[in-house]
């Protein structure tokens, strides 16, 4: 069963999530989209790589926090609410030095006020690159 407000969402239904933000700057790109998990890929090249040449655990950070807020978004009725990062962490297991890494983002917790969301980064090898958990607050629009 969807997670989803929307039940009929589809990948080109959330395309433009993060059009010119720092998810387009970064090239984020969303890969799928399920009934209880998103996917969003990221390359790993100058722009998220960090001065050791392997990628940036704030880009890592950049992704999980992109993917886990549009999940938030996507639960509740933005017509009534809105959903903000409330708290973020992230375990750094392995490097990359290219390629892409793609999130995959599933739900630990749906509440009325809070969304938690586990987060598994991968390599292009199916390498898991990090792990990292995702705390939004669900608040009512003003």
């Amino acid at each position: 069963m969807s997670i989803w407000f929307n039940k009929s969402i589809t990948l080109d239904g959330i395309k433009d999530f993060g059009k010119e933000t720092m998810a387009d700057y970064l090239g984020m790109q969303w890969v799928e989209i399920g009934e209880d998990f998103l996917k969003l890929s990221m390359p790993v090249n100058e722009k998220t790589k960090q001065p050791y040449g392997i990628l940036h655990g704030g880009a890592s950070c950049a992704l999980a926090e992109t993917i886990g807020s549009v999940a938030s978004a996507l639960v509740i009725d933005r017509e009534k609410n809105i959903c903000v990062g409330l708290e973020i962490n992230a375990n750094h297991v392995r490097s990359a030095k290219g390629g892409i890494v793609t999130g995959h983002c599933t739900p630990l917790h749906l509440g009325r006020s809070t969304h938690v969301w586990d987060i598994k980064i991968y390599d292009d090898t199916e390498k898991l690159i990090c792990i990292s958990r995702l705390t939004v607050a669900i608040l009512p629009k003003r």
